[in-house]
């Protein structure tokens, strides 16, 4: 029975719509095999310190559903003038630490970085709490949506000029459907090993760069979709990067997965993250798409 519910629940983690019944049903599977046994626990790779100083606050970014939406702002202590923005989306795990010292270390690369939270402020610990939470998220993506359309007006309002997102797993998937959410807004878009809209559609509607990293022995994503996505955005002439690494599992960035984390591929994937925001967000003679 517990398998069951497993199962059905992380159906729903196949965000957002277009998404074939089938295909959600499958890699439903494939990504509760994939959790199993995952819990995150603080390690000292996962509170890595920023290159340079950064301050921090809790700051209230939206309000959804007549409630007060709170996340994690990050920015260097020394920077003037206005810097670019990001918006960090957490995994399935919530707004946790490990989430808030990687807002912190992409601060410290020159941005203004917001961690949002679309658990209202809960956090898992297991993976039995962690679908319970998304369970509340997913079953509705519409106040989801609504918290991060309303995160790029918060940044827009500190005289943000340009904007990334970046997300991991089922902060991936967010990532790229930010992007599609708010195309004229977003500048470039990063996915850690998240689902990937298959709609040629919609996909036509983005704007923004896009660079992907996945683990190769992720049972989760396809290799065959991972390429199809690849390609069907080369089809369309959107600029898109695609890094697979070989022997890396799903979660490989993730310091505080124990079972996941892959130091190596974390490291390249984090080298090729900055100098892709840098060229996108801090470049002065970019055009998007």
């Amino acid at each position: 029975m517990r398998q069951h519910v497993l199962l059905t629940v992380l159906t729903l983690v196949l965000i957002p719509a277009a998404v074939h019944a089938a295909d959600a049903k499958t890699d439903a599977a494939r990504m509760a095999q994939e959790h199993k046994h995952d819990k995150p626990a603080p390690t000292q790779a996962a509170v890595q310190e920023p290159s340079h100083p950064v301050s921090t606050e809790e700051v209230t970014y939206a309000e959804v559903g007549g409630k007060p939406a709170r996340g994690y702002l990050a920015a260097p202590k020394e920077a003037k003038g206005n810097l670019p923005g990001l918006i960090v989306i957490h995994e399935w795990w919530g707004l946790n630490d490990n989430i808030r010292a990687m807002t912190r270390r992409l601060a410290g690369e020159g941005y203004r970085a917001l961690a949002v939270d679309l658990y209202g402020g809960a956090t898992a610990t297991s993976p039995d709490a962690a679908i319970k939470l998304m369970n509340v998220v997913l079953a509705d993506t519409a106040p989801a949506a609504a918290n991060l359309k309303q995160a790029v007006t918060y940044l827009k309002a500190k005289g943000v000029k340009k904007i990334g997102v970046i997300g991991w797993c089922f902060g991936g998937g967010w990532s790229l459907q930010t992007a599609l959410l708010a195309p004229s807004d977003i500048d470039a878009t990063v996915i850690y090993y998240g689902h990937l809209e298959t709609n040629q559609a919609r996909l036509a509607t983005l704007k923004s760069p896009v660079i992907g990293f996945f683990g190769a022995i992720d049972k989760s994503l396809p290799l065959d979709d991972i390429h199809a996505f690849e390609n069907d955005l080369k089809k369309l002439g959107k600029p898109v990067e695609i890094h697979i690494y070989e022997g890396a599992p799903h979660a490989f960035a993730n310091p505080s997965a124990a079972g996941f984390y892959r130091p190596e591929p974390a490291k390249d994937s984090w080298q090729r993250t900055t100098a892709f925001l840098a060229k996108y967000l801090k470049g002065s003679d970019v055009k998007k798409g």
